[in-house]
């Protein structure tokens, strides 16, 4: 199966005045196409650390980052950025939604920060609160959606633009466990039926559920 997401070697150094510390201590991994793989681990563990060099927030102190078949190159900022709009969605913990906006703006906003405007982005967006089961609730503000509505537009947002990569970062921590198992479900189905990878990072158990894969890290490392 196609593999849209890998590390090599992975290793984060943080410097603290004059201490370094070691985050990530050589973290090898990869996500295929269509599946779900949860990261779990306590905090500290460097879990979070990890999505954001697989998502091109962070870079590497070490070690090699490939995004849907494009290999990472920490010295060219532009390549980050590039990569993080076309081929990642993300998906966090506080949905990050504009109150100002509905959900469909919402998700619309997401499509012309990728470069893609008028007509083509108002319909794309529709189709991606279709997809996620709130074509009734296009118009709605965040404040007047529950808390599964608010993930689902976020995402719908995520999936704006039709990018392989799906990250999220503990997506049903504000969320009530009949709302997050639902939610979850969903991301499994769409992950699934679009071939997305799909990597969450979750200290909720439910998560196992619906991973096909499961791994673990402690200390920066990998568990066995």
């Amino acid at each position: 199966m196609k593999k849209v997401l890998e590390a090599r070697g992975v290793v984060k150094v943080f410097e603290e005045g004059s201490q370094k510390v070691e985050v990530l201590r050589g973290v090898s991994m990869e996500v295929s196409a269509g599946e779900v793989v949860a990261l779990e681990g306590p905090s500290g563990s460097g879990k979070t650390t990890l999505l954001s060099i697989l998502g091109c927030i962070l870079t590497p102190t070490r070690g090699e980052v490939t995004v849907a078949g494009e290999t990472i190159d920490p010295s060219r900022p532009s390549q980050l950025r590039d990569v993080r709009r076309r081929s990642i969605g993300f998906v966090f913990q506080q949905y990050n939604l504009f109150p100002a906006l509905t959900a469909l703006e919402n998700v619309e906003y997401a499509l012309n920060v990728k470069g893609r405007t008028g007509r083509g982005a108002h319909d794309e967006a529709e189709s991606a609160l279709v997809r996620v089961g709130l074509a009734d609730r296009m118009h709605f503000l965040p404040r007047d959606l529950s808390g599964g509505q608010k993930q689902r537009v976020a995402i719908a947002r995520a999936l704006a633009g039709s990018p392989e990569v799906l990250l999220a970062d503990e997506p049903t921590a504000n969320l009530d466990s009949v709302v997050g198992a639902s939610v979850l479900e969903l991301f499994r189905d769409l992950a699934k039926r679009e071939s997305k990878g799909l990597l969450i990072v979750t200290h909720d158990p439910k998560v196992r559920d619906i991973a096909d894969r499961v791994v673990g890290i402690r200390d920066g490392r990998l568990a066995a």
